[in-house]
């Protein structure tokens, strides 16, 4: 892997692009995390199924911790 070091002891300049020449295109860089890929697909019963799940399951381990800690603290007893 080239490090800086190695660049900076190889003794070539730097080229740098022209400031007036155009950036990448979208279809040359890969998608970030939170970007649209290009082949988008369409959503499928897997992709519902997931979803789902990060949302329910937050909301039942929260309330569950609540009962528990009800419980724990003596709460439910009154």
């Amino acid at each position: 892997m080239t490090t800086a070091h190695d660049i900076i002891e190889s003794g070539k300049p730097a080229r740098l692009r022209p400031a007036g020449s155009a950036a990448l295109t979208p279809a040359q860089q890969p998608a970030g995390p939170f970007e649209v890929a290009a082949e988008a697909h369409r959503p499928t019963v897997r992709d519902a199924l997931v979803t789902g799940l990060l949302v329910i399951y937050p909301a039942f381990a929260a309330v569950a911790a609540i009962l528990a800690g009800l419980f724990l603290t003596g709460a439910g007893s009154v």
